[in-house]
């Protein structure tokens, strides 16, 4: 229906849907285990009708404007996606995330993407304050939040039992005056 280019690479932020069911399992089927490091993220989609289910309950968080689902797209082929969680606009405050498989990896999508997304909520949606949590072992998540200029808050300890572990979750943000900051400051070293 609609994408947004990321760059000259062919990366695309489209929205992902209950409609892509097959697509969205093949992806989570090239990339489960790597996905699954530190989250359950596409866990039960395990078939066609569980993903469409995924998808789904996305689908209603959007409806009812209190999440979203974006996919993204490298070269035609879906690798990856970023969302938003806990929406809460009458709050001014987002919770952000991203999952990627490994084709994904590399190449700046993530940021790319949730530049796209940042600037939706700050500028269209007026949130004041959006957040990202990933665990600290998770290095390449942690770091697209240093890319975007994301502050970090503190750490959760052992906040996160996964995968017979217990992850500490760092938590990162960033305000609406230091997103516009630090989107200005990209734009002038772009010229």
């Amino acid at each position: 229906m609609y994408a947004i280019s990321l760059g000259d690479d062919g990366a695309e932020l489209r929205p992902l849907e209950p409609w892509h069911a097959e697509e969205f399992l093949a992806h989570l089927e090239r990339g489960r285990e790597f996905i699954g490091q530190f989250i359950p993220f596409g866990s039960k989609a395990t078939d066609v009708p569980s993903a469409r289910a995924v998808l789904q309950r996305y689908a209603d968080l959007r409806a009812a404007d209190t999440g979203s689902l974006h996919g993204l797209w490298l070269e035609g082929t879906l690798v990856g996606g970023v969302l938003f969680l806990n929406f809460d606009a009458e709050q001014g405050n987002a919770e952000v995330g991203c999952w990627l498989e490994p084709a994904g990896t590399g190449r700046g999508l993530v940021t790319r993407a949730m530049r796209v997304l940042l600037d939706f909520a700050v500028e269209q949606r007026g949130i004041h304050r959006i957040e990202w949590v990933a665990a600290s072992g998770n290095v390449p998540s942690l770091n697209v939040a240093r890319r975007l200029g994301m502050t970090r808050d503190g750490v959760r300890r052992q906040a996160h039992p996964y995968g017979g572990l217990r992850h500490d979750l760092e938590v990162w943000s960033i305000l609406a005056p230091e997103w516009r900051e630090a989107r200005a400051r990209a734009v002038e070293n772009d010229h």
